[in-house]
């Protein structure tokens, strides 16, 4: 997977976190690409109190998100947002 952190734009420092999710046809049929957005709609909402106020978090799912267990999804998100997160949001 890949993420992207935005900074608050111009005064939505006040506004909370906000994430979004690209699942592509190349993940899979529309259940299986649904079924991944929903683990990572699930596993991000933990994440959020990671994000600072304001923040857009874009989520890309990658073809492998479709076999792969919830436990890998969210090591991949973990690790993924750590790295964007210490690269100041340069990935």
């Amino acid at each position: 997977m890949v993420v992207h952190l935005i900074s608050a734009p111009a005064g939505g420092a006040g506004q909370p976190a906000r994430v979004g999710f690209i699942v592509a046809r190349s993940v899979g049929g529309a259940v299986q690409r649904n079924r991944v957005k929903r683990q990572l709609r699930h596993l991000a909402r933990a994440r959020l109190d990671r994000l600072a106020p304001g923040t857009w978090m874009v989520v890309r799912a990658l073809p492998a998100a479709a076999g792969a267990s919830a436990a890998a999804l969210a090591r991949d998100l973990d690790m993924t947002l750590t790295r964007v997160m210490s690269d100041g949001g340069r990935r």
